[in-house]
């Protein structure tokens, strides 16, 4: 009895360094965001943005048409030639994700590594989650996560590119690219296209057909090749299960930027412990948010064979 009351004791005082009061400090929720934003493809590349409340409006400012005009020596600008921006606002409105694990006592018994251990795992997992919820939250899903919010390939609906089942190779990247707007798609090296593994790999594949050194070493390298300097991002939570043949993904032109990754800073680790069944509960609390700055800004390729 004396032993299990000591490993209680032991679990209190490393949850209390972990979260003391229940409730992360700003230095502290940080730390453990990067800790899962480190274990993921796709959250690292997003624009993070640190929320101050659960709802929160960004102003967005963008010049959509010409500035600059013929001017004359010490006269202004007519009215009709001045320019204005176009101006909106983004409303970012978090939503509560929560996570729950349960230790058992005897687990305990690992020496000196508790706090270290349940960071690291737990945010290996959530990162994972976050990522599927980011790419594929749907509010009509039967999924009890991915209902919780729209990802970003529900919300990417005006510019549309289709596959037709059609392998991913260069002429799909090129039609991708060439449907993106010309005023997002001047700096190449922003941009990025994500899409699954499977559909990454066969790109890969078909540059290896080409009977040359170069043509070699893409089947042979690890990475995959860039198109015109633009990354193809591989990332394994895209769904491959689409299409009539369920056998199709999608991908996604975008600047990664425009991708923002909202959470709300108050992130919550809260514990109990249930004696009877032996085992300490931790259930970890967020409000995230993932949106589009600008939906225009991004292409959708729907129907690419993910087989």
């Amino acid at each position: 009895m004396q032993e299990n009351r000591d490993l209680i004791q032991k679990a209190d005082f490393l949850l209390a360094q972990l979260a003391p009061g229940g409730l992360l400090n700003p230095a502290q929720a940080d730390r453990f965001v990067r800790l899962a934003i480190d274990a993921s493809v796709l959250l690292s590349e997003m624009q993070r943005v640190n929320m101050k409340a659960p709802k929160e409006l960004r102003e967005k400012i963008r010049y959509g048409s010409r500035a600059l005009r013929k001017g004359t020596e010490a006269t202004a600008l007519p009215e009709a030639l001045r320019s204005r921006p176009d101006t909106e606002k983004v409303e970012l409105d978090a939503q509560l994700v929560k996570a729950e694990t349960r230790v058992s006592f005897e687990a305990l018994e690992e020496q000196g590594t508790f706090e270290t251990t349940v960071q690291q795992t737990m945010a290996e997992r959530i990162s994972l989650d976050l990522e599927d919820l980011a790419v594929n939250g749907d509010t009509n899903s039967a999924d009890t996560l991915l209902k919780t919010l729209d990802g970003f390939r529900k919300q990417a609906v005006t510019n549309l590119v289709v596959a037709g089942g059609a392998t991913l190779d260069r002429t799909i990247l090129k039609d991708t690219f060439k449907t993106m707007p010309s005023e997002f798609r001047r700096d190449k090296r922003a941009l990025r296209f994500i899409t699954a593994d499977e559909a990454a790999i066969d790109y890969q594949e078909t540059l290896g057909d080409r009977q040359t050194t170069m043509g070699d070493s893409h089947v042979s390298g690890m990475s995959i090749a860039p198109w015109q300097g633009i990354p193809v991002v591989e990332v394994p939570v895209f769904p491959t299960n689409l299409g009539g043949g369920v056998d199709e993904t999608e991908m996604l032109l975008t600047d990664p930027r425009n991708m923002l990754f909202g959470v709300w800073r108050n992130i919550r680790i809260d514990t109990d412990r249930d004696v009877i069944s032996g085992v300490y509960i931790i259930v970890v609390s967020a409000r995230v948010e993932f949106l589009f700055a600008h939906e225009p800004a991004v292409v959708k390729t729907t129907g690419i064979k993910a087989v």
